[in-house]
C-alpha cells in the first residue's frame, strides 16, 4: 500500500548531471510500491505556491531514459529564498497532494529550503519525510566526499585550461597571458580542476588564485613576471569569488541574489578575470585575453563524466530508499572508501548543518605559496575527471639567435 505521494524539484545552478538523479528518484519510488506518485515542481519550490505540478510517473520511458544524459534541470530551477508566508500555503498544497515525502535536488539553499519546510510541517503535527540530494558544481557541500556535477564540471575545466593552454603558448608572441576565470565562489575546487591536465611544469596553468588565499597583488604580479621568464607565456585560472585580504572581492560585481550570495556575473559587473587582465597590463605593458565562461561549466554534457552521470542517477534512488526506511532530515553523501581502486558508500548528512556550513578546498590541497595544489589533491581529483589528452609537441630546436 502507498503510504502517500512524493514532491521532487531541483533549485539553484544547474549542471549536466543533475537530470540523472531526478530520474533516480522517479524510477526508485515507482519500484518502492509505497510511493502512489512523484510530482515534480515547475521551476523549484515556486511550482508548489503556483500549483505548477507534473506527475512524473506520466512520463514516457524513453524520455525518462533520455533524460539521464541531458544537461541543465528540466524541471526548471530557482533562486526563491522561502518567507515565513510561504509555509502555510505550501502545507497546504502538501495536504491537498497527500505528499509524504519531500525530495530536492540542489546546494546549500536548496538543502535549507528542506529543513524549514519538514520542521514547519513537524510543527503542525504532519507526516513528512524530507531527504536532499546533493547537486553543486563548487563542490563545496558540508559532509561528502564531492557533489554529482562537480566530476563534469572539473573535466570541462581542465579541458578548456589545457586546450588555452596550447594555444597561448603557440601565441605567445601575440598574447603574453591568458586568464581564464572559473565559476564556484567561495570555493576553490574548480579553478584547481584546472590542473588535471598537467603533465610538465611547463604546461598550463602556471599560476592559481583561490577563494581560500586573500588576493595579493604584489606577490602576483611577482609570479606572473617569473612565470613569464621561464616559459614564454603565463596562464592564469581564477575563482570568480577571489577576495582582497579585507575580504572584499577583487571583481567590481556587488549584486547579490536572495540568498545574499555575490551575483559574480550579473549585468554589469567586471569579473576578476577582467581586473586581473588590466592589473597585468597596466604593469607590463603586455597584450593578454581573459576567458569567462560562466554557466557552460554547469551544463557541458559533451565533456561530462560517465561516473558522474551514474552517482548522480545513484544518489537519487539512495534518497528514496532513505525516505521510504523513515529517514528524514537527511541529504545524502559520498564517502570515499579508495582512491585506487576508486569506491564510494552511501552515507548522510544533517540538513542543518548542510544548509549552514560550506566545504573550501582544505589547506592539505594547496601549495605553500598558495598559488598551486599539492600531489594529495591530484590524488582525490584523478578517479573523478577520468583520462584527460595528451596532446603531441614537436621537438624544438635551441636558437642562438
Amino acid at each position: 500500500m502507498a503510504k502517500g505521494n512524493a514532491l521532487v524539484g531541483q533549485s539553484g545552478g544547474p549542471t549536466p548531471v543533475i537530470n540523472s538523479s531526478l530520474v533516480g528518484i522517479v524510477e526508485a519510488a515507482r519500484e518502492s510500491g509505497q510511493i502512489g506518485q512523484v510530482l515534480g515542481m515547475r521551476f523549484g519550490i515556486e511550482g508548489v505556491l503556483n500549483n505548477h505540478l507534473i506527475n512524473m510517473f506520466d512520463q514516457p520511458q524513453d524520455v525518462l531514459t533520455g533524460l539521464r544524459r541531458t544537461p541543465s534541470s528540466a524541471l526548471g530551477s530557482t533562486r526563491l529564498k522561502l518567507k515565513e508566508e510561504h509555509f502555510e500555503p505550501i502545507l497546504a498544497q502538501l495536504k491537498k497532494h497527500d505528499i509524504r515525502y519531500l525530495f530536492m535536488i540542489g546546494g546549500n539553499d536548496t538543502m535549507d529550503t528542506i529543513h524549514r519546510i519538514t520542521a514547519y510541517a513537524s510543527t503542525k503535527g504532519y507526516d513528512l519525510q524530507g531527504v536532499g540530494v546533493p547537486k553543486t558544481v563548487d563542490n563545496d557541500l558540508f559532509g561528502t566526499d564531492h557533489t554529482p556535477g562537480f566530476p563534469s564540471a572539473a573535466r570541462y575545466v581542465a579541458l578548456s585550461v589545457l586546450q588555452a593552454g596550447l594555444l597561448a603558448r603557440d601565441m605567445q608572441r601575440v598574447d603574453q597571458f591568458c586568464i581564464f576565470q572559473t565559476v564556484g565562489r567561495s570555493a576553490g575546487w574548480l579553478p584547481a580542476a584546472a590542473t588535471a591536465a598537467q603533465r610538465t611544469s611547463g604546461d598550463a596553468p602556471h599560476l592559481l588564485l583561490l577563494p581560500e588565499r586573500p588576493f595579493d597583488r604584489a606577490a602576483f604580479l611577482a609570479a606572473v613576471e617569473q612565470r613569464k621568464r621561464e616559459h614564454g607565456f603565463v596562464s592564469i585560472v581564477c575563482g570568480e569569488g577571489i577576495t582582497n585580504a579585507d575580504g572584499s572581492p577583487v571583481s567590481a560585481s556587488q549584486t547579490r541574489d536572495k540568498f545574499n550570495n555575490v551575483e559574480f556575473g550579473a549585468m554589469g559587473g567586471t569579473s576578476a578575470a577582467m581586473v586581473l587582465h588590466r592589473i597585468i597590463t597596466d604593469e607590463f605593458g603586455w597584450r593578454g585575453e581573459f576567458q569567462v565562461t560562466e554557466s557552460l561549466q554547469m551544463c557541458a554534457a559533451d565533456r561530462a563524466v560517465s561516473l558522474d552521470f551514474d552517482e548522480a542517477y545513484d544518489a537519487g534512488r539512495e534518497a528514496v530508499q532513505r525516505a521510504i526506511a523513515g529517514r528524514s532530515g537527511e541529504m545524502v553523501t559520498f564517502e570515499r572508501v579508495s582512491n585506487n581502486p576508486y569506491s564510494i558508500k552511501f552515507g548522510s548528512a544533517p540538513l542543518a548543518s548542510v544548509a549552514n556550513h560550506e566545504r573550501p578546498l582544505p589547506d592539505e590541497f594547496i601549495a605553500v605559496d598558495g598559488m598551486g595544489v599539492t600531489p594529495a589533491f591530484h590524488e582525490y581529483l584523478k578517479p573523478l575527471v577520468g583520462a584527460l589528452p595528451e596532446y603531441a609537441n614537436l621537438i624544438i630546436p635551441s636558437f642562438n639567435n
